[in-house]
């Protein structure tokens, strides 16, 4: 298939989104750069009080940045490294918000780990939710607003998308639970504002519930601890899907999975793009994503979003992300698994693989639709004279220009 035959909804005329690394592992060859760096010697002869050297390796383009960055721009990202862990019977969680990345008002991001058995119990949200699997196995229910249910088991790469409202549970299966990225389009979710079904039982009076179910009132007086029913261990189902699907009451006729790694990748030199919106995941209505994977030396080229801001999660690999900002401001930013970027509403930048392995990571946008634009082809497709006479750059530049986009390149 030929890139400009592409769709805006598979990739707006072609481009479009494991376990969290806890750990900083070998040091890449970008933080060998920057130990070996004039301004390093200077921080270790000069800088005579508290520093953290981890940390200093960790982000080399904010202690010794390019000439390139200018002026001042909020903090642009968060490792869930650094995310409050709550731990329960049956796994554990931990959340990035808008209260820890302040300039993440579009998405939420949860990092959840269920054990073999653990179940995150029957719940709500006032919020979507969209899910990544990045480890292991889990069976999703689900009720859909007609009364009819769904019940899928999802393994790595795989997807969930839940609509505002809509009740689900979450479970860990053989042979060692799971775990996951859940994304919410709202920056100010919480974990705590999820409506529980043990929470709920547990705020209404007794007779009210034996009123309801047309049971006696004894049934209820034992109930349990909405806290200790968040994340709570259970028991593996014995039984396989298969044998669950001839269960009482009708199967919804949506479908609240998707299989991202079954689609076929857009592929490239340096790196490969799948973009998953609601034109082939129908019900995700206000989440599109896109998985990236860029080669050692490559780069996801210089583009923009002109429909809403991203959201980012790093899955593997190390690189850095330069921002523009508009009026001369420009900051780069580190990242390696486990963290959470974000870029504001059309602002312009790029994200270069600085380590020798592959780095990937999921772009999320609070949108139905995934779109970007790609600044070598607008200027390919502008008139030449026009290009020239604001760059004043030569006319092998003008030739280098592709009308074709390159969503990842490597020279």
């Amino acid at each position: 298939m030929k890139f400009e035959k592409l769709t805006r909804r598979h990739f707006m005329a072609f481009a479009a989104g494991s376990s969290v690394a806890l750990a900083i592992g070998k040091a890449s060859s970008h933080e060998s750069n920057f130990n070996n760096s004039p301004f390093s010697k200077i921080l270790h002869q000069h800088d005579p009080g508290q520093r953290d050297p981890i940390r200093d390796k960790s982000n080399p383009d904010l202690i010794y940045p390019p000439c390139t960055d200018n002026g001042t721009l909020p903090n642009l990202r968060f490792s869930f490294s650094d995310a409050h862990i709550r731990h329960s019977t049956g796994g554990w969680t931990r959340q990035i918000t808008q209260r820890e990345l302040g300039v993440a008002s579009t998405i939420a991001g949860v990092n959840m780990r269920l054990n073999k058995g653990g179940i995150r119990e029957l719940h709500w949200h006032k919020e979507s939710e969209w899910a990544y699997m990045l480890y292991g196995k889990a069976r999703i229910t689900a009720l859909d607003s007609n009364g009819y249910w769904f019940i899928d088991d999802v393994d790595v790469g795989d997807l969930w998308y839940f609509p505002s409202g809509i009740p689900h549970s979450i479970q860990g299966l053989d042979p060692d639970g799971c775990e996951f990225l859940l994304a919410f389009d709202d920056g100010k979710f919480d974990e705590d504002s999820t409506f529980l079904l043990s929470d709920w039982f547990k705020h209404i009076p007794i007779e009210v519930l034996a009123k309801n179910f047309r049971i006696t009132v004894d049934v209820f007086k034992n109930l349990p601890s909405p806290e200790k029913e968040y994340i709570f261990a259970g028991k593996i189902p014995d039984n396989s899907i298969s044998s669950v699907l001839s269960m009482r009451g009708k199967k919804s006729k949506l479908i609240f999975s998707h299989k991202m790694l079954k689609q076929k990748p857009f592929s490239m030199p340096g790196g490969k793009v799948r973009i998953t919106d609601s034109s082939i995941f129908y019900i995700s209505k206000n989440i599109a994503a896109a998985l990236v994977e860029v080669q050692p030396h490559a780069m996801r080229e210089l583009h923009w979003h002109p429909n809403t801001d991203e959201w980012q999660y790093y899955l593997e690999g190390e690189g850095r992300m330069g921002v523009f900002a508009s009026s001369g401001q420009a900051r780069t930013f580190n990242f390696r698994a486990g963290d959470v970027g974000y870029i504001p509403f059309a602002m312009g930048h790029y994200i270069e693989n600085t380590s020798n392995k592959t780095l990937r990571f999921l772009e999320l946008f609070k949108s139905e639709y995934y779109a970007d634009i790609s600044l070598n082809q607008w200027l390919a497709n502008t008139p030449s004279y026009l290009v020239s006479q604001h760059l004043h750059l030569e006319n092998s530049f003008m030739n280098s220009l592709q009308i074709e986009k390159q969503p990842v390149v490597k020279k």
